[in-house]
């Protein structure tokens, strides 16, 4: 009785709708009575009484969407942590979007990579979950180091920073300030994310605790780690026996020398995983692992001792996101199925469930840009993945960004989002909060992916594009990497049909003249007998 009691207080702000409500039956009982009581009523009388009863009618709609939406408010700032100077704050409905006590529910995903790739992959996840991890190696080692990180002594950030960047509600806000280079005489050549992890590192001792208890001071979607916290350096052995200790030289030596990469290791070899990398990997419900260079970005990351070993352990969900493009100096002429050779040597089997690959439909124009710097779109060569024991996945999941192809962060993050859903729907949690919130949120994410496909096709439906899609309406992936080859062959076979043929036609001529000159011959032996 008390709690019931409790919904009539002024700070319920609800007895208005309920008085609200009563009012509307009122009208809206009057109206009926009125109707079935008068024997007879005229035209004026009549739409007096249907206005009182529609009147009736929406007041009590009103007021039973108010206190609905009024019970969501009660029930977010009873839940709320957030303060407004001292006391709590009062929220309204729009709070149930971004309470992340809601989203604090959502699945747990560790990314695991470094730069572009990993940042793209979070910028997906951060719409359906705060439980987020990017575990970011610290790939800067041996290169030059700048005049910020000589003068604060700091490891190197560069890749940590851009992973906090894009865990930000505001990330070119977020850029700004990290990436910021003071202009002011004493702080000149200090960047004021390097100022900002020194400060961190002496409050907690460490940089690794720095870093993870930045995602609380930063307030953002998730957390950041970096790998080990050890000094690493990326090293390349080349099928010709050459070692290359230098991350950045390894795409030019490869080039240069035209020789395959042997193997990847990292120096020293035993190096340790920094503080919560393991347990995040082993709590997670999906470990992503990729996009990024193979050799560079995303293989270093799983040589970290104990990295595989609790990834196979892991009773998460493993993909596997593959590159769209080949790598200049990395991956040159690799089909997956190479992709997947070079992860099973470096690190063997039973790591990667799933793997997302790109269906291909990229926009001809990009793709050569890409072939003149010697770059090609990754084939799916079936027949050979089936030795790998993985599921392979296609979705259209390359967009144009800045007149680059890259990965779309919506498609990727939803198709694995989807995944979930239903492996959570199969062992009968269709009730659990996680699933529904999941599901929600995926809703409204495929609306808006349909939508921005529909703009795409509307775009591309000009009538030049038209007639090349009736000429060709689905080009095959083989035809568009090897057309110009193709296109050679075929005019070659063509000047070898047409040579034969005016070959054929001399020989013939040669034939007839002979005829007619034996002919001639003996016309004229015949004369003179």
């Amino acid at each position: 009785m008390k709690s019931f009691l409790e919904w009539f207080k002024a700070s319920t702000k609800v007895k208005r709708w309920i008085f609200l409500i009563l009012i509307g039956i009122v009208l809206v009982c009057y109206g009926i009575a009125k109707i079935l009581v008068s024997e007879e009523i005229t035209f004026f009388e009549l739409g007096k009484t249907v206005v009182i009863f529609v009147v009736g009618f929406i007041s009590i709609v009103i007021s039973v969407v108010f206190i609905q939406k009024r019970t969501l408010e009660i029930i977010i700032e009873a839940n709320n942590t957030s303060t407004d100077k001292g006391k709590k704050a009062q929220l309204n409905i729009k709070s149930l979007i971004f309470n992340k006590k809601v989203y604090e529910e959502g699945p747990k995903v560790v990314v695991i990579g470094v730069g572009k790739g990993l940042n793209t992959v979070v910028e997906g996840f951060k719409k359906y979950t705060n439980n987020i991890t990017a575990v970011v190696a610290m790939t800067d080692y041996g290169s030059i180091a700048t005049d910020s990180r000589k003068a604060l002594e700091i490891h190197p950030l560069k890749d940590i920073k851009d992973s906090i960047i894009s865990m930000s509600d505001k990330d070119e806000e977020m850029k700004k300030l990290m990436n910021l280079n003071f202009a002011n005489e004493r702080l000149r050549g200090l960047n004021f994310g390097d100022i900002y992890f020194t400060a961190m590192n002496e409050i907690y001792g460490n940089i690794s605790q720095a870093v993870a208890k930045s995602s609380e001071v930063l307030n953002i979607n998730g957390k950041v780690l970096p790998v080990t916290l050890d000094e690493i350096t990326i090293c390349a052995e080349l099928a010709d026996g050459t070692t290359i200790k230098q991350k950045d030289r390894i795409p030019y030596i490869v080039a240069e020398k035209a020789e395959k990469i042997s193997r990847i290791y990292i120096s020293p070899s035993n190096c340790r995983p920094a503080p919560g990398v393991v347990e995040a990997i082993e709590d997670a419900d999906v470990i992503v692992i990729g996009p990024g260079s193979l050799y560079t970005n995303v293989l270093p990351n799983l040589l970290v001792k104990n990295i595989v070993k609790s990834i196979k352990d892991s009773k998460a969900m493993k993909f596997y996101i593959s590159n769209i493009m080949t790598e200049p100096g990395q991956t040159d002429n690799y089909p997956l199925s190479e992709h997947f050779r070079a992860i099973k040597e470096h690190i063997g089997t039973d790591v990667i469930e799933y793997c997302l690959a790109d269906t291909g439909e990229v926009v001809p124009e990009y793709i050569r840009k890409y072939n003149k710097e010697g770059s090609d779109l990754v084939e799916i060569d079936n027949r050979k993945l089936e030795d790998y024991n993985i599921k392979i996945i296609q979705r259209n999941m390359s967009t144009i960004k800045d007149g680059k192809i890259c990965h779309n962060p919506e498609i990727i993050a939803a198709t694995i989002i989807e995944m979930l859903c239903n492996d959570l729907k199969f062992h009968d949690m269709q009730n659990n909060t996680e699933y529904l919130l999941m599901q929600s949120v995926l809703k409204e994410q495929k609306k808006i992916i349909a939508q921005n496909e529909k703009r795409l096709v509307k775009v591309s439906n000009s009538p030049f594009k038209k007639k090349r899609a009736i000429n060709n309406k689905k080009p095959s992936k083989f035809k568009e990497k090897y057309k110009d080859r193709v296109d050679s062959i075929q005019n070659t076979e063509k000047k070898i049909a047409q040579n034969k043929k005016n070959a054929e036609e001399i020989e013939k001529m040669k034939n007839s003249k002979e005829k007619s000159n034996k002919r001639k011959t003996n016309k004229k032996s015949s004369k003179k007998k």
